[in-house]
């Protein structure tokens, strides 16, 4: 069914990249959640209402919230969808991660209201009515939710949209929040318990639950998050495959949206190459990166000596040192400047975000066991922090 519906109404649905593709793929799941949610919503809200039942006019509620949250997410998308302007040139695709902070924001406003409904029920409890309508427009619902949750996590998958994850989430929830209520009202009509209240409050707080895991989930790519490690290893792997490129370092990856990079190297070169042939083959790199994985990249070339024996023992020499005091360690951009009474050793550091030594104390350190390896080398460093998790990096070619 979901593949039917995928083929059926998106043109191209495999070009998941596409911006006009995405969209459509957003706008399927909204209508389709607009669509399930208010049929499911008018059912529950209507059957609760006549037998009395305060859970199953909140998940009645919580089913009419969804509808609403499919309409944000559809004009999301929309908005989303649209090209970079004069006031935008990255684009507005960080629109849809508004649109899912909108959603969970109603979410737990939702969630609250159901609190106090529920609790007043509890304080003055009335009998529930029972008949095999409520049960059935339950277990209907649990059905529906079921597909929903499988609907809406495919289409996330399929074009990595954290929204329709959330959407996907909720759903879930939804299923577990209305078999319980279901299960309530079965064990009222075995024992004569009257705990709809209780489940009201239940379900309530698992809607609140569910609203702060979905705030958590927006919030971290609207902060700025690390890229997935698979997306980092990509972008390195497809550098390092172009023939005349040495090593990387550097790199800077910035998301404006689901599957939106830019990003920036540094990509060292053997200084001996004529640089025009250089400058050529980084051209190449970046618009293959950008027809190939709609990444805009640019990339600093670094030329690198790379057949100076001494330059070549120096490296190896401070490469070690580095890694004595942490494994993590790097460096890049290796020069030597030699003077009549010392040599001058210039390089940059690249340091992991998580490093507990202080920036003065790592150099002081540093250059100490550089000393001690000649007292006439003097160490020039440049502390870079590492953005990424981890660059390549080959110590006999920094």
């Amino acid at each position: 069914m979901t593949n039917f519906l995928i083929r059926k109404f998106i043109k191209n649905y495999k070009n998941v990249n596409n911006s006009h593709v995405r969209e459509n793929y957003g706008e399927l799941g909204s209508i389709i959640g607009i669509i399930a949610n208010a049929i499911l919503s008018v059912s529950k809200i209507s059957i609760g209402t006549i037998f009395n039942s305060i859970s199953i006019m909140a998940d009645g509620v919580n089913n009419l919230s969804d509808t609403g949250s499919s309409v944000i997410t559809l004009i999301g998308f929309k908005l989303a969808g649209k090209p970079a302007d004069r006031d935008h040139p990255f684009g507005h695709a960080r629109l849809e991660y508004i649109s899912g902070l909108v959603v969970s924001f109603a979410i737990l406003f939702l969630g609250l209201q159901l609190v106090k409904t529920s609790f007043d029920k509890i304080i003055n409890p009335e009998p529930l009515e029972f008949s095999i309508i409520m049960i059935v427009v339950l277990a209907f619902s649990i059905v529906v939710k079921l597909w929903l949750y499988y609907f809406n996590g495919k289409l996330g998958d399929e074009i990595s949209s954290a929204t329709m994850k959330v959407t996907s989430m909720d759903s879930r929830n939804d299923v577990i929040t209305t078999s319980v209520i279901l299960a309530a009202i079965l064990i009222s009509k075995v024992t004569g318990l009257q705990i709809d209240g209780y489940m009201g409050v239940v379900v309530a707080l698992f809607i609140i639950y569910s609203g702060v895991n979905i705030l958590k989930d927006i919030l971290n790519p609207l902060l700025g998050e690390l890229p997935n490690n698979q997306v980092i290893e990509e972008i390195e792997n497809k550098i390092m495959e172009y023939d005349g490129i040495i090593n990387i370092h550097d790199l800077v990856v910035h998301n404006y949206g689901p599957n939106r990079y830019f990003a920036t190297v540094h990509a060292e070169v053997d200084a001996k190459e004529d640089i025009l042939i250089s400058h050529d083959l980084i051209d190449n790199i970046e618009r293959d990166f950008l027809e190939d994985l709609d990444i805009n990249l640019v990339i600093h070339l670094d030329p690198v000596i790379t057949d100076d024996k001494e330059i070549d023992e120096l490296r190896n020499i401070t490469h070690n040192i580095l890694k004595s005091i942490n494994g993590n360690l790097s460096m890049h951009d290796f020069r030597v400047v030699k003077g009549t009474t010392h040599t001058n050793l210039i390089f940059d550091v690249v340091v992991p975000l998580d490093h507990e030594i202080k920036t003065d104390e790592l150099v002081y350190k540093i250059d100490e066991l550089i000393k001690a390896e000649n007292e006439t080398y003097y160490a020039v460093i440049t502390i870079d922090i590492n953005y990424m998790s981890t660059c390549i990096n080959k110590p006999d070619m920094e």
